[in-house]
């Protein structure tokens, strides 16, 4: 799919396929996640790739919509802040980092024709219980990632002139 197509017709799926996902598509998402840009080039994250269905089920008690655990694939983002960059006023650049690569993968999910959902209401305590996550790890961010097996329609979206500033506020 072209870069501009993924852009407008990328949605947020809540009905997934069992169909299992490609294992070359899902290299190349994971690879767009990890050439993602970085403060400082430090890479602060970790992205665990779910298969396991007890595992995919113990995520749903995290945030409990069945919808999360219909795709064959569930990716947890981790963040590192002690590997982060810190700005000067003290900063921990961990959460953006982790951010953009994630956005990164969904981006690139989408062009593979895969469905995903940005999901952040999450127990995070409970997500590093499940996942057995060590100490300085954090969850950041999850989706459930699979063939759409409904799109939602296009949401609407705030005009340019509200969002977009030239030169000052």
């Amino acid at each position: 799919m072209e870069f501009y197509e993924a852009l407008r017709t990328r949605r947020s799926v809540r009905k997934y396929k069992s169909t299992p996902i490609e294992p070359a598509a899902l290299d190349r998402i994971l690879e767009a996640a990890r050439t993602a840009p970085s403060a400082a080039n430090r890479q602060p994250w970790q992205f665990i790739v779910v298969f396991d269905e007890g595992v995919r089920q113990n995520l749903v008690k995290t945030y409990p919509r069945d919808w999360l655990a219909s795709a064959p694939v569930i990716i947890v983002a981790c963040a590192e802040p002690a590997a982060a960059w810190v700005r000067r006023d003290g900063k921990n650049y961990a959460d953006v980092d982790v951010a953009i690569a994630f956005e990164h993968l969904v981006l690139a999910a989408a062009a593979e024709g895969l469905g995903t959902c940005w999901i952040g209401a999450f127990d995070p305590a409970g997500v590093g219980k499940v996942m057995g996550l060590p100490e300085g790890i954090e969850p950041i961010a999850m989706t459930p990632l699979g063939y759409p097996d409904d799109v939602p329609r296009p949401t609407s979206r705030k005009p340019r002139a509200e969002v977009v500033r030239r030169d000052r506020w």
